[in-house]
């Protein structure tokens, strides 16, 4: 911190607030990471300053940078290796690629069976196995492992913060 205006009392406060908005978002309520705070000053008032006003204070300041700095929601993308009979290739690779999916190799691994490998994001994922199960007769299996976070698609990012807006509103008005 650069100035002194802020009494050492309240610096606990502000990591508290900070801490706070990191860990409920200001997009979809998930956590943020990769953000950096600094404090260069600030100001009290004898009579209106508490813990809890500077927490506060600290929580919408973050929030409102926050909005401006245009912020990606990110989601987990998994890499995924499928082993399935060759003559379901087509419908396997078909389906993986409606699932999002960035096929990186295929291969015949010997005795009519391929393997698939590709990377496709988590949330594409649920109901695969049985999905899978469906195309290749049973035969075919499937694992995957995480990778990495990449950025939601923009229109599924607003789609996204749209709902979680509405859930809010929702909670909001059901306290009432």
């Amino acid at each position: 911190m650069v100035g002194n205006n802020i009494p050492p009392e309240y610096l606990p406060a502000i990591q508290k607030g900070f801490n706070d908005a990191v860990q409920i978002g200001a997009l979809a309520g998930h956590p943020v990471q990769d953000v950096k705070f600094v404090l260069t000053d600030g100001d009290s008032h004898p009579v209106d300053s508490s813990e809890l006003a500077f927490r506060t204070a600290t929580r919408n300041a973050f929030m409102n940078a926050f909005k401006q700095a245009d912020p990606q929601l990110m989601e987990p993308i998994m890499t995924v290796e499928v082993d399935i009979p060759q003559e379901f290739q087509g419908a396997v690779i078909g389906g993986l690629t409606r699932r999002r999916a960035m096929i990186q190799e295929t291969r015949s691994v010997g005795d009519g069976f391929v393997t698939v490998q590709c990377q496709v994001p988590l949330a594409e994922m649920f109901g695969y196995a049985t999905d899978l199960r469906s195309l290749t007769e049973g035969k075919g299996e499937f694992s995957m492992e995480y990778s990495e976070h990449k950025r939601v698609l923009p229109q599924d990012q607003e789609r996204i913060v749209k709902e979680y807006q509405a859930k809010r509103e929702q909670e909001l008005a059901n306290k009432k």
